[in-house]
């Protein structure tokens, strides 16, 4: 079940950067952020689901920052090395893995491990509605 789930995500993932407006934002957390996808969740009252695909240009790395809400991460290009406050100590995911980021903990760090390819991830977001969904440390 876990295989068909991750495949799903990764369709799900195709499926919504090829519907996602082309204009990448500067983001100042290291890498490039294009929204994907945003709905309030009609069986969760007060909940808002949104997806971004977040690009690493080679060796990029982003602050500690956190986030609102829960966060899952699927890696779409690359490799991504990632650490979270509560999910223990920094990993490397490549290209069809991902990780979860719970509510109330800090990513302590996010970064390209390539010097000369860039990487992405797609976040998708499950938070409070109109919720900020990344700050700066912590």
């Amino acid at each position: 079940m876990g295989i068909h789930l991750t495949k799903t995500v990764g369709l799900a993932a195709v499926i919504a950067l090829s519907f996602a407006s082309p204009a990448l934002s500067h983001d100042p957390k290291g890498g490039q952020e294009k929204p994907a996808f945003s709905t309030q969740l009609p069986n969760v009252p007060g909940k808002t689901l949104t997806a971004i695909a977040v690009t690493f240009a080679p060796g990029a790395a982003s602050p500690v920052h956190h986030h609102a809400g829960s966060v899952y991460a699927y890696v779409l290009t690359g490799a991504i090395r990632s650490e979270n406050s509560a999910t223990g100590p920094a990993r490397v995911y490549k290209a069809g893995d991902s990780f979860f980021e719970p509510p109330g903990s800090v990513h302590l760090l996010t970064a390209n491990v390539s010097r000369t390819k860039p990487a992405s991830l797609l976040a998708i977001f499950v938070a409070d509605d109109g919720a900020v969904l990344t700050a700066p440390g912590k």
